[in-house]
């Protein structure tokens, strides 16, 4: 897949597969082409070469409600709904499946505030949207993708405002889900522990793909984010362990 604009090639050639139920990660330094990379996925951008295919499907070809169906999204930074409450802006990702201006039904409310419990925010419902701190909006968004039951949930730094735990209760969450995931994330610790493979970006192009540990290398740390670091199993988990070093 390419993507350019304004005489910019912000992509080049990716090539990028997240198997059914698997959690792939998106990592990269800042101005890799991460979140390019997400948006051409989930349609906000479309590929100028290149195909995007859900399901065996060319993305391109699908209509507005029927990609909403197979893919949710979770921008990195979401403005304020004037004026609407925490579960109305859920009760969005219900929209694909129903006709426009269709009333919720109780099967919606009762989705609603599942997705809610789910991400620990149901004492959130019936605030404003647009009152809310920018860690409790994280988690109003990720219900909202939530209810819209996709096959594919594409997150752009879903922990972005969030605190340690919330960070690892999304992850956790987003992770055991039954949908395929596809995620942005600037922590590479948060990535080798909670994804099955990673895509590191490097200026437009992918450099390593991989599980964790074959990705997450001292070699590729310096070469690609011009860092030194020790990496090494976690003692607990594992998974790469990566330590800067000054």
């Amino acid at each position: 897949m390419h993507f350019a604009t304004d005489g910019r090639t912000l992509l080049h050639g990716v090539d990028l597969t997240a198997a059914p139920g698997e959690t792939v990660a998106v990592v990269g330094p800042n101005g890799s082409g991460k979140t390019t990379l997400l948006r051409c996925v989930h349609g906000a951008l479309r590929p100028t070469g290149g195909r995007v295919l859900l399901d065996g499907r060319d993305a391109g070809a699908l209509s507005v409600k029927e990609r909403a169906r197979r893919v949710a999204v979770v921008p990195q930074d979401a403005g304020g709904v004037p004026g609407l409450a925490v579960h109305e802006v859920v009760a969005m990702g219900r929209s694909p499946y129903k006709r426009f201006w269709e009333p919720d039904g109780r099967d919606d409310a009762h989705r609603v505030a599942e997705a809610l419990r789910t991400v620990g925010a149901a004492e959130l419902a019936g605030r404003r949207f647009d009152e809310l701190s920018g860690g409790e909006r994280q988690r109003a968004l990720v219900a909202r993708a939530l209810v819209q039951d996709p096959g594919l949930l594409a997150l752009d730094e879903p922990t972005n405002h969030l605190d340690i735990r919330h960070q690892l209760a999304v992850l956790r969450l987003v992770r055991d889900l039954p949908a395929t995931v596809l995620l942005v994330l600037h922590d590479l610790n948060l990535a080798a522990s909670f994804c099955d493979r990673l895509y590191v970006l490097h200026e437009g192009r992918v450099v390593a793909d991989g599980a964790p540990a074959e990705v997450l290398t001292e070699a590729l740390l310096r070469e690609v984010y011009g860092v030194r670091a020790h990496v090494s199993p976690h003692p607990t988990t594992g998974a790469p362990n990566v330590v800067y070093l000054p």
